[in-house]
């Protein structure tokens, strides 16, 4: 690959992406109700035991941590935050609302008006530094109430719950916000839905109908809020976010090839293809008909999602997957809810996700060539430990190296033709790891003294990458 700099565009957004359920802390305070990530224990059991039969998704911590109810207490420190992230020069800032902030429960008729000031500061506070908003209105931090009472988006009446929600926060931050988002990383539901359709799989047979049931009515509202979005703010723009791997072919035999290109139709596209174009791809009739699955489809649904499409495609980009059919004399990986076979040319980060810069290129090829609507890396970034040094200082190399190879991908990409509207590295700030519940898996610019033991003065630091990304924004890319 060419290493020289590349020229992005003038109004390219460079920034930084957070989720709230990772960072806020304050997680009973401002009337805020119960999410999700309030039950996940801390440690990297947590997902399986959010999924185990009998879950009640109730809080014990005579048996567990919870790390993300105080997280780094963004909800206190807002604005310290923003002032470092404005110090490196953030042009986005790309966040999250928490859904219980706003409606605790998530079936109330009336928002919470704490939860709505909330989010004010915080918009005000980005606006002071001149640093565009770019908000996720859900992620992974569905209302427990919802999941518990109406077994999350299986239930039709969640769309109504959530139209509701969508509708108030247009409303109120009409003049602040014009970049939006839907669902974070929707697909992932296909391997993990709890997270993000709101139910575990309890029994295998219950599988597939919930889960397209459950994406179906995600359809329908995410262009339910297409339509809000359009309407009541006209100058705003509003996309879907994928999770995005390409699929590679273990080798060139053709029965493997197949195979990848399966997996990467329905992993990769199947999503997208609903919210970008507007209708169901035909891949998937065949998928439906081999796996038992029929969907209610209301008078009006089809007509809706194909009315009412998304503005752009933002997605998460950590690393490539490789794919062969038949895995047992194969080393398996596993890497951000993924699994596939281990690729012999790439390295792999301390969490085992491997290391794939080229596959950002190659994703970004794929997805501007297949829908021709702009894109935006809203996740990438490395997970490491990284070590304080007796000075206070943090030399994460290993971190700049990585983001500045993703970084001459996306030049690469966009002299490849393709429209790319910004990138916003994840884990700006140290926070709560999603998967394992881990401080010590840190992906920011910024160190929080925070640690799994629960000891920490939740001092902020800026690592050597601070200073090295404030240069690289300032060069609009050019010094990398």
């Amino acid at each position: 690959m060419d290493t020289s700099a590349k020229k992005f565009p003038e109004s390219f957004l460079w920034g930084g992406a957070t989720a709230a359920n990772q960072l806020e802390g304050g997680f009973h305070e401002g009337n805020k109700g119960m999410n999700i990530a309030d039950v996940l224990p801390g440690g990297k059991e947590r997902l399986a035991i959010l999924q185990s039969p009998g879950f009640d998704f109730q809080i014990d911590e005579s048996k567990y941590s919870y790390p993300n109810h105080e997280a780094i207490d963004f909800y206190h420190r807002y604005k310290e935050d923003i002032a470092l992230f404005a110090e490196m020069g953030f042009k986005a800032y790309r966040m999250s609302i928490a859904w219980t902030r706003i409606f605790p429960n998530g079936d109330e008729l009336e928002p919470n008006e704490e939860g709505l000031a909330f989010y004010d500061r915080v918009f005000d506070e980005l606006h002071k530094y001149g640093i565009e908003p770019v908000v996720t209105i859900s992620h992974y931090e569905m209302p427990v109430n919802l999941v518990k009472e109406y077994g999350g988006w299986r239930d039709r009446q969640v769309v109504t719950f959530f139209e509701r929600y969508v509708n108030a926060i247009f409303n109120r931050y009409k003049n602040k916000v014009k970049y939006w988002m839907t669902f974070n990383e929707i697909n992932s539901g296909l391997m993990m839905p709890i997270m993000g359709l709101g139910f575990s799989i309890q029994k295998e047979e219950d599988r597939y109908q919930g889960t397209f049931q459950a994406y179906h009515h995600q359809f329908v509202a995410s262009s339910i809020a297409v339509k809000a979005c359009h309407e009541i703010i006209p100058d705003a723009k509003i996309g879907c976010m994928i999770l995005f791997a390409p699929v590679y072919s273990y080798d060139s035999n053709p029965e493997n090839v197949m195979y990848a290109i399966q997996e990467e139709n329905i992993f990769n596209y199947f999503c997208a293809d609903v919210q970008v174009r507007g209708e169901y791809p035909t891949f998937i009739k065949r998928y439906f008909k081999e796996h038992n699955i029929n969907l209610d489809i209301r008078e009006g649904d089809l007509e809706l999602i194909k009315e009412h499409t998304v503005d752009y495609i933002g997605f998460s980009y950590y690393m490539s997957r490789t794919e062969k059919k038949d895995k047992s004399d194969q080393e398996n990986i596993q890497g951000n809810i993924m699994s596939g076979v281990k690729n012999p040319f790439l390295k792999a980060s301390d969490w085992g996700w491997e290391i794939d810069p080229i596959g950002l290129r190659i994703s970004l090829n794929k997805l501007y060539g297949r829908y021709q609507v702009p894109l935006f890396v809203v996740e990438n970034g490395l997970g490491a430990y990284d070590k304080v040094e007796e000075d206070g200082s943090i030399n994460d190399d290993y971190r700049i190296d990585y983001i500045r190879e993703h970084i001459q991908a996306m030049g690469e990409a966009i002299e490849d033709g393709v429209e790319l509207m910004g990138y916003t590295s994840w884990g700006c700030i140290d926070l709560v790891s999603a998967s394992t519940g881990e401080f010590e898996k840190r992906y920011g610019f910024i160190y929080v003294d925070k640690h799994d033991d629960g000891s920490g003065t939740l001092e902020r630091k800026k690592k050597k990458s601070f200073f090295w990304y404030k240069d690289v924004i300032a060069s609009n890319g050019e010094k990398l």
